[in-house]
């Protein structure tokens, strides 16, 4: 099988392609001091293009890991989630409160495609 890394760091690569699948790392916003439905569109937009890297796109998208600091954020994270996927080819998905890394990140989303 083959192992394909993209965007490494030190201690994470952003995308791993493997055994026909992509995974993506958790996705945060670049600017974290935005509201959640601005950080929501960044992040989608970042899982967009590390998707197309890899050759697929949303609407292969198996699975979804999403963290809110606050699960009264869940409803407006939702407008930008359901705008984003207009509502087809919806994955398997878990919504959870979690404190996230920086207190001011508002979501972070982990998702899975098929090739």
């Amino acid at each position: 099988m083959t192992i394909k890394r993209h965007d490494p760091s030190d201690i994470l690569s952003k995308a791993v392609e493997a055994n026909g699948f992509v995974f993506l790392a958790g996705i945060v916003a670049g600017d974290p001091t935005v509201g959640v439905k601005e950080q929501t569109r960044d992040v989608v937009g970042q899982i967009d293009a590390l998707l197309a890297k890899c050759g697929t796109d949303k609407s292969k998208i198996v699975q979804a890991q999403i963290w809110v600091p606050d699960i009264k954020l869940r409803a407006e994270m939702n407008v930008v989630w359901k705008e984003w996927n207009g509502g087809k080819d919806l994955p398997a998905r878990a919504c959870v409160e979690a404190k996230l890394a920086d207190p001011r990140l508002l979501v972070e989303i982990m998702v899975t495609a098929a090739k």
